[in-house]
């Protein structure tokens, strides 16, 4: 064994041991049958085909099957079909690369060509790096002029394959072979361009990538294609859609930007210690529709094989009735896209806002349906920092879709759609606020023989259960069992909660199993791997992702997992993260929209799904160490604004904080975040768990209070996966809880009932 291959071993070994899971993907072989939920393989291959993206076109596509084409780029084979770490490493049951998927469609492709391909790879195998040290790229085989002038000869059409993938603890980098294309893939590009008169590329990409050569090679590309990261089904998807089996019905979540520099945080990420929110609002298309010169593809493009006419049915406030024709040749799907453009008067505002979108179904030419897009005030208003409250200022407010004028209404005077309170407080006004708020313990109940079971069964309530368990049954509700993949569950599992100590299983209390991740799930067996986040909210499809995460939870409900750790939902603040892959897209409606149909599907199986990473979770590197000092304008608008429609929309029956500190103040103790806001203004009643792992610190509002004590005076109810010196195989307490209950001043008991109190119910909901 070569000393490289041996240095990843260890350092697998080693970063699998620490975290408990030993789930590297080079180091765990899946246990037990190669399983697939019935379904899942052909709505992952629906998915993975309407997430493309058309960006150019000059006819080209679609190919015939009789269109000899010759493909370029190691990934044809060494496909990426995920990005890595929790929200990829999923063990599929089978994967379906490029070339399987032409192979599948009847393609004619050049073999000698593929041929070169195949062995060279053999030869050349990927490096799999170890975690958070994966590679962004792989190297790409030298071409001979004379390989490519044979393959020339027998085709008239390249399909030139560029991959790039980032994961957890990991950024992007602007640099070759991360953000930039290396020598080697321009070079590439140059030899096709140079003998072929069509070229096709294909981005097998995560997130946004540097596209600013596609313009330095302008018409030598005939035609590109944005696939995403497409799971396990991903090759399939990409062929049906090259040969017109599915016409490309992609949008893009995100702006693509002529250069890195363009983009409104550039110059705010990466911070060792803080970044600062200084764009505000003007994120992703809020920014670029101030600045079209900077943008090569916009938030929300995407071409057809066919084409679409909108036209104006019926507009009254709050709902916009369009007739959808498609007036080409082809059967297609296309989106409706409603946009407010805001008076420009009073606060600053970018000049238009996502107001709400609808996909159709795939239209026969000459086909017209009507679509119905219905938005509310709250989607178009403002936040006014003064006034704590999101307004509509006066002035004309005035709808388009997709380009087309469906209405307007004016208003005379500024109008408050919703009132809110101050957040981000001083320590005493927070402590003030605290005090006011604090929950009453549970009276002593006469039942001191009630279980869980008879609750369930409605002969208790779930305050006589409450009130008889001990203190040290209190804290063990409000933690972990241990450590990652607990004896408990399922191998591979990401935690356990709830019924971790004996005494409380004699109880009823069962354990809740809980399992990465975004792309599916993440464990010891073979599981389905679904489409990344960014593809899924590129097909602006929300029945078809929830009728994904339907079959999702069926899968989930086969191998006992009761928590999916997902979705991930932040917002692409800047390119460069790492995991923008697992997240969807730059816009918050978007996001909390894709979010709230994965939940609902998830769910409508009796498991539960946890929403990540609550909130400003934008950058890898010192993910759980640096502030995210955002304006509170732009964390309602834009950062907690997805949250909130997949909470209002969907009631997750779980959620999960961040790694980040937001204002000073990491989220895990983040008491306006998770009472204030969370709780109290939009009426969350689920249960609140942190990242695996937090940081230690003491409550600046309460001295006596430190650590799982902080966390629990903030309603962040139980802290995963339970044992926060990470070496634990069992559960065990570091103390910081109980140590200051009943003390003035310390922990109180009613705080550990209610934390203990929202554990329970979400075990009643899943078992009950």
């Amino acid at each position: 064994m070569c000393l490289g291959k041996l240095f990843r071993k260890i350092a697998n070994k080693a970063v699998g041991s620490v975290m408990g899971n030993d789930l590297s993907q080079d180091l765990t072989v899946a246990e037990g049958e190669r399983y697939v939920t019935p379904g899942i393989g052909a709505c992952i291959r629906r998915a993975g085909a309407e997430s493309c993206v058309l960006l150019k076109n000059d006819g080209v596509l679609p190919l015939s099957p009789d269109r000899k084409i010759a493909v370029f780029g190691r990934c044809q084979l060494d496909w990426f079909y995920v990005g890595y770490g929790s929200g990829g490493d999923v063990h599929a049951p089978y994967l379906v690369n490029l070339m399987d998927g032409l192979t599948n469609a009847g393609a004619s492709f050049c073999r000698p060509l593929a041929e070169a391909y195949r062995a060279w790879t053999s030869a050349n195998k990927v490096d799999p790096g170890w975690w958070g040290h994966w590679p962004f790229s792989h190297p790409e085989m030298p071409l001979s002029d004379e390989l490519v002038s044979a393959a020339a000869a027998s085709a008239d059409t390249a399909v030139v394959v560029l991959g790039r993938a980032a994961g957890e603890n990991q950024d992007n980098e602007c640099k070759s072979g991360s953000y930039y294309l290396t020598d080697s893939e321009k070079a590439m590009l140059d030899a096709v361009t140079a003998v072929f008169p069509h070229t096709v590329v294909l981005l097998n990409v995560g997130s946004v990538m540097d596209m600013s050569w596609t313009e330095t090679y302008g018409d030598r590309l005939s035609a590109i294609l944005m696939v995403w990261l497409g799971g396990m089904e991903s090759g399939n998807a990409v062929a049906d859609v090259l040969y017109g089996k599915v016409n490309p019905c992609g949008k893009l979540p995100d702006t693509i930007a002529r250069r890195y520099e363009d983009y409104p945080s550039s110059a705010n990420f990466g911070g060792k210690d803080f970044n600062d929110y200084a764009e505000g609002v003007y994120v992703g298309y809020r920014w670029f529709d101030d600045h079209p010169e900077q943008v090569l593809w916009p938030f929300g493009f995407g071409l057809s094989y066919t084409s679409f006419a909108v036209e104006a049915s019926a507009f009254e406030r709050g709902s916009v009735t369009v007739r959808l024709t498609n007036t080409g040749t082809r059967p297609g799907s296309e989106v409706a896209q409603l946009w407010c453009h805001p008076p420009r008067a009073g606060l600053d505002k970018p000049q238009r806002v996502l107001a709400a979108f609808c996909k159709s179904d795939e239209l026969q030419p000459g086909e017209t349906r009507e679509l119905t897009l219905t938005y509310d005030d709250r989607c178009i208003a403002s936040y006014d920092e003064t006034a704590h409250a999101f307004v509509l200022d006066p002035g004309e407010y005035r709808f388009t879709v997709n380009g087309t004028d469906v209405g307007s209404f004016a208003l005379s005077q500024r109008l408050t759609v919703e009132q809110c309170q101050p957040i981000c407080l001083p320590p005493e006004q927070l402590r003030q606020r605290i005090l006011e708020r604090m929950p009453k313990p549970v009276p002593a109940s006469r039942n001191h023989g009630v279980k869980l079971g008879d609750v369930m069964a409605r002969r208790a309530s779930p305050d006589d259960f409450i009130a008889r368990l001990s203190d040290r049954e209190l804290e063990a509700l409000t933690r972990g069992h241990g450590m990652m993949n607990s004896p408990l569950g399922v191998p591979g599992n990401a935690g356990v909660m709830g019924g971790i100590l004996p005494s409380l299983r004699a109880k009823g209390v069962p354990p809740i199993v809980c399992c990465d991740g975004p792309a599916g799930l993440r464990m010891a067996r073979y599981c389905a791997l679904i489409p990344c986040g960014t593809a899924l909210a590129a097909t602006w499809n929300t029945e078809l992702v929830e009728r994904l995460h339907v079959l999702v939870g069926q899968e989930m409900i086969h191998y006992g997992v009761d928590v999916q750790l997902s979705p991930g939902m932040n917002i692409h603040r800047n390119p460069l993260c790492g995991r923008n892959f697992e997240y969807y897209s730059e816009d918050p409606l978007l996001t909390g929209k894709m979010a709230a149909a994965a939940v609902r599907g998830v769910q409508s199986t009796g498991r539960a799904a946890c929403p990540k990473h609550f909130a400003c979770n934008h950058q890898e590197y010192r993910r759980n160490c640096t502030d995210s000092r955002v304006s509170e304008r732009a964390l309602r608008e834009i950062y907690l604004r997805g949250f909130e429609i997949c909470v209002k929309e969907a009631a997750p029956l779980t959620l999960m904080t961040s790694y980040n500190k937001v204002n000073g103040v990491w989220s895990h103790y983040n008491y306006d975040l998770v009472t204030t806001v969370l709780r109290r203004e939009w009426g969350y009643t689920g249960m609140v768990m942190t990242d695996w792992w937090m940081r230690k610190s003491a409550s600046p509002e309460f001295p006596l209070l430190r650590d799982n004590a902080y966390r629990v005076r903030a309603q962040v109810d139980v802290l995963m996966p339970g044992d926060m010196s990470r070496t634990a195989k069992r559960y065990r307490s570091d103390g910081t809880l109980l140590k200051t209950l009943g003390k003035p001043g310390g922990m109180t008991r009613g705080e550990l009932q209610r934390s203990a109190g929202n554990v329970l119910r979400l075990i009643l909901r899943l078992k009950g």
